[in-house]
């Protein structure tokens, strides 16, 4: 009995681009506003929200969201309106 090959199915190289939104260091944000703002816009719970101001504050940025640049766009501006400094990279 021949033993029939298993083909793996070819997929297209895709278009899509994951980016990243990083939460940037700054002098002038409390914690308990970044806090607030994570839980609002972002839909991170307070304890991840927490953890990623502290990372932010001592490593100087913090990734908060992944996804595609025209996801990422509106979150950005949506932190960047309550004065949080965010990137996409």
């Amino acid at each position: 009995m021949k033993k029939s090959q298993k083909s793996t199915p070819k997929l297209g190289s895709s278009k899509i681009k994951v980016k990243s939104l990083f939460l940037i260091n700054d002098d002038y944000n409390s914690f308990e506003h970044v806090v607030d703002c994570l839980t609002a816009i972002c839909d991170q719970d307070p304890i991840q929200a927490e953890q990623c101001a502290l990372l932010t504050h001592y490593k100087g940025s913090c990734e908060i969201v992944i996804g595609e640049i025209a996801d990422l766009e509106p979150v950005k501006d949506d932190l960047a309106l309550y004065g949080l400094n965010v990137e996409i990279l």
